[in-house]
């Protein structure tokens, strides 16, 4: 404690709050900007890129963009300034003036005492036409130049309010957040697709170990949750998952997001049911709040062209078979396009640590599926098996009693009734946003045969 007040008084003392300084113009967002009330005749500097040029004969406008919001700051500048360097893509500096747009269709507008280009950039070589809308598919070509566009922009705002907004909630209501390892030993979903990491230099010594134990890029933070919630009632995490599917599919990724809880003194599928929605409701509120124009632009040149896919009405399949994707799309369109749960799975189906129902000839476990609008599966959950004897069995049916012996322990030493749950970050922002391939809702999506970058 006495360190770190040592280390506040020490950069208090370095602060440049006091020193004078020639008066220069405020740097702004082009966002700040465009709220700004406009006709203070302040100075101001806006840097970003161009992403229209239209001159007339006495004007030159410029409509320059920093991705801080899906509108573009209009510049207008004497038509003695030189456009040749102005082009589309190019990255610029404006010095100059906010005053009062005399356009209906903005607020503000700057006019512009200097402009320095930063960056050339050859329209006719650039990837990325003005005035062309390019389909998705065409983008992912480029996935160093795609976040320019304004739909990627968008896509990419959304995510970062949504991953705060998910923030938000759980620290809202009292969860800790864990920060589970992304390289582990264990196999939380038991599907074998999994990353094998090896040291480079030891690639040809496969007898000489690094971690001594085989290990994998995660699957899951779930397992690695539960030991926290032998301490913290309530924890969640939030990063990158790990699954070595041969799939190319609109609905698979090699690297994802995962959103993981794990919530200790719960007995009833309900109890987590009640958390998905409230996580799922107060997440799109913020979103729907704090990004409109980002939403309204998905949904206006992506979401309508979308195929919808009819399925046909018949028997979905005999019990004990697993739901598949087409099962889950048809559930979700027969309850009128809402979001569905479906609870008590088979246990043949489940992994080891879903607790047992002991409901007889359908010998189910307490697991519950989040169903949604376009992708099907969104929150996948369960009650935890606390009981040693029911969790022993299970663990020795699997043949994995060795390795889950410290698993074990957590029922040995103060076990409690637990349940969590885990939502894919991706689809849930196909699901908001309309978009059918989860390649375009993450940065750089990796999936087999691809990890440009």
């Amino acid at each position: 404690m006495l360190g770190a007040r040592c280390l506040l008084r020490a950069l208090r003392s370095c602060s440049t709050a006091s020193c004078p300084r020639p008066r220069a113009s405020v740097r702004l967002s082009v966002r700040d900007a465009l709220r700004s009330p406009g006709a203070s005749g302040e100075r101001v500097k806006v840097q970003g890129w161009v992403r229209s040029t239209r001159s007339q004969k006495e004007v030159l406008f410029l409509h320059i963009n920093d991705g801080s919001s899906l509108e573009s700051l209009q510049v207008v500048a004497d038509s003695s300034f030189d456009d040749r360097e102005l082009t589309f893509g190019s990255s610029v500096e404006v010095h100059g003036q906010l005053v009062k747009s005399p356009a209906k269709r903005q607020n503000v507008e700057l006019k512009a005492e200097k402009i320095e280009v930063i960056g050339n950039c050859d329209a006719k070589e650039f990837p990325i036409k003005y005035k062309e809308r390019h389909p998705l598919e065409y983008l992912r070509q480029y996935p160093h130049l795609r976040c320019r566009t304004n739909v990627l922009s968008s896509i990419l705002r959304v995510r970062s309010e949504a991953t705060a907004a998910i923030h938000s909630f759980f620290k809202d209501n009292g969860f800790v957040h864990i920060h589970t390892p992304i390289i582990t030993s264990n196999d939380c979903e038991g599907a074998g697709e999994l990353f094998h990491v090896q040291p480079l230099n030891k690639i040809n010594v496969p007898e000489e170990k690094f971690f001594n134990v085989p290990a994998f890029l995660t699957v899951s933070g779930q397992l690695h949750l539960e030991v926290m919630a032998g301490a913290f009632t309530q924890v969640f995490t939030f990063g990158p998952t790990f699954r070595a599917e041969n799939s190319q599919s609109r609905r698979h990724l090699a690297e994802f997001y995962m959103v993981e809880a794990e919530i200790s003194f719960t007995e009833t599928l309900q109890d987590l049911m009640q958390v998905m929605e409230e996580l799922f409701k107060a997440t799109t509120m913020m979103i729907l709040s704090n990004c409109p124009e980002d939403v309204a632009l998905c949904h206006k040149y992506i979401a309508p062209g979308q195929k919808i896919r009819k399925h046909a009405k018949k028997q979905l399949l005999n019990w004990g078979a697993d739901l598949q994707t087409e099962h889950e799309k048809y559930l979700v369109q027969h309850c009128g396009n809402i979001p569905v749960f479906v609870i008590n799975y088979p246990l043949a189906l489940k992994p080891f640590y879903m607790r047992d129902n002991e409901d007889g000839p359908q010998h189910t476990v307490a697991a519950v599926d989040l169903l949604v609008p376009g992708v099907g599966e969104l929150f996948g959950g369960s009650l935890r098996e606390e009981r040693y004897n029911f969790l022993e069995q299970q663990l020795a049916r699997s043949g994995l009693t060795e390795a889950y012996q410290w698993y074990l322990d957590l029922r040995r030493f103060g076990s409690v009734p637990h349940g969590g749950f885990g939502m894919g970050f991706e689809r849930y922002l196909q699901c908001i946003l309309g978009i059918a391939n989860i390649k375009d809702v993450i940065p750089f999506p990796r999936f087999t045969h691809s990890c440009l970058l």
